[in-house]
C-alpha cells in the first residue's frame, strides 16, 4: 500500500492501528447500529446526546451508533481474572466538534475492561501519550483525577440538582459563574475558595503535586497521580504531562484518573478518555474499565505536515490524444508522483507540475519550485 496516497486521518489510523496492536490489544468489530434504550439510559456519558434514530421492521426504536464504547462493554463479559484488550477503528454518527452538524465521524481508541490494575491505567496513558505523538510531535497530555474533584464538589454541600452545573464550570474554568452557583447553593466559602484554588492549580506535575497536597486534596489519589507521572516520565513523556483539575467527565460513570490529550494548531481535545467503573456499574458490571478515543474529526483541520498540492503532475491533453499514448503517458508520469489527465485545468486544482502531452511526448509548461 503506498502510504503517502492516504489521506492524513488513514494515515493516523494505520500507525495507531499497529500501535495498538503491539500491545496486545485485539480488534473489535460492530453493527452500524443499536437499541436505542442503549443511549437512552446513558446520554449524560455520550460526547452528544443527539442520536438519530429510526424503528426497525420488527418495530424496535434503534439508532445509529453514537459511541463505541457502550458497544464494547455490552458485549463483553466479566471475568475472574485478567482484561479485555480491544481497539476499534469505527465510524460513529453524531455532531462533529469542527462542523457542529450530524457527521460520520471516523473514531479509533481502546478500551480495558477487566480487572484493571494500576499497570493497566498505566499501560493506556502510555498509549494514550504515543497516540498523541503519532499525530503530532507538539502535544499536551493533560491528566486529572475525578476522586480529588469529588471530594472537593462534595465538601460544598450542595445538591444533586447543582453538581452538573458546577461540574460544567469546573470544565470551562469560569470562576465567576462558580461562585455564583455555590453561593446561591448556600456553599461554605472557604469549601468554594479551595474549589477554586484547585482549578487554578495547573501545570507540570513537579509543581502542581506538592501544591495539591497543601490544599487538602485525598492522599490516595495524589499518590496515583505521582506514581502515574514518574512512569510517564520514566518512559520518556515527561516533557508532555500536566495536572490540570478542569478535565472533567461525569461523576456518574467516571472514576480515578481522567485525561485529555491536545495537539498544537488544534482547538480541542484530540483524544479524551478516563476510567470509567461507574458505567460499568450502572451496567450492571463488577469488572472495572479505563480506555480512551482519538476523534479523527478534529484533525481536519490539521495536517500534520504541509499539503501544498492536490497532485504531483497535471498533464494535459486534447481531442488529438490518442487514448494508448496518453496512458503509456500517465503511467511513466506516476513512477514520480501521483498524476492528473485532463482536458483542461479544473477550478482550484493545486499541482506542482503542468505538462502537456504532444503526440507521443510530454512537454513540460510550468514546473512549481
Amino acid at each position: 500500500m503506498d502510504m503517502p496516497t492516504l489521506q492524513y486521518e488513514e494515515r493516523i489510523v494505520f500507525a495507531l492501528r499497529d500501535l495498538y496492536s503491539r500491545f496486545g490489544y485485539l480488534p473489535f468489530r460492530m453493527s452500524k447500529f443499536e437499541e436505542y434504550d442503549l443511549y437512552a439510559r446513558n446520554k449524560d456519558f455520550l460526547v452528544s446526546d443527539n442520536v438519530i434514530t429510526f424503528t426497525d421492521t420488527n418495530g424496535k426504536l434503534m439508532a445509529l451508533k453514537p459511541d463505541v464504547t457502550l458497544s464494547i462493554v455490552r458485549s463483553t463479559r466479566d471475568t475472574e481474572a485478567g482484561v479485555h484488550k480491544l481497539y476499534y477503528n469505527e465510524n460513529v454518527y453524531r455532531v462533529s466538534g469542527s462542523t457542529r452538524s450530524f457527521r460520520e465521524i471516523m473514531q479509533t481508541g481502546l478500551e480495558c475492561i477487566g480487572h484493571v490494575d494500576d499497570y493497566c491505567i498505566l499501560e493506556v496513558l502510555m498509549l494514550a501519550a504515543e497516540s498523541l505523538r503519532a499525530i503530532s510531535d507538539e502535544c499536551v497530555l493533560d491528566l486529572s483525577h475525578m476522586d480529588v474533584v469529588s471530594a472537593m464538589v462534595d465538601a460544598l454541600g450542595v445538591g444533586a440538582a447543582q453538581r452538573g452545573a458546577i461540574l460544567k464550570c469546573i470544565g470551562g474554568k469560569n470562576m465567576h459563574e462558580l461562585a455564583a452557583l455555590c453561593a446561591s447553593a448556600g456553599a461554605a466559602p472557604e469549601a468554594v475558595a479551595r474549589l477554586q484554588a484547585l482549578i487554578r492549580t495547573a501545570g507540570r506535575p513537579e509543581t502542581v503535586l506538592p501544591a495539591l497536597a497543601e490544599l487538602g486534596c485525598p492522599a490516595a489519589a495524589l499518590e496515583k497521580l505521582t506514581a502515574l507521572t514518574d512512569g510517564l516520565t520514566e518512559m520518556g513523556f515527561g516533557d508532555m504531562l500536566r495536572i490540570d483539575f478542569s478535565v472533567v467527565n461525569d461523576m456518574d460513570y467516571y472514576n480515578g484518573v481522567v485525561f485529555k490529550g491536545f495537539v498544537a494548531g488544534v482547538p480541542g481535545s484530540v483524544i479524551s478518555g478516563g476510567q470509567y467503573d461507574k458505567l460499568m456499574s450502572r451496567m450492571g458490571r463488577r469488572a472495572g474499565a479505563v480506555g480512551f478515543a482519538v476523534y479523527l474529526d478534529m484533525l481536519e483541520r490539521f495536517s500534520g505536515e504541509s499539503a501544498e498540492y492536490d497532485v504531483d503532475t497535471l498533464l494535459l491533453y486534447d481531442e488529438t490524444a490518442a487514448p494508448a499514448a496518453l496512458l503509456r503517458a500517465v503511467k511513466q508520469l506516476a513512477r514520480d508522483g501521483n498524476v492528473m489527465a485532463q482536458c483542461a485545468v479544473p477550478e482550484k486544482l493545486k499541482y506542482r507540475r503542468l505538462a502537456r502531452l504532444r503526440g507521443n511526448e510530454v512537454e513540460y509548461v510550468e514546473q512549481i519550485s
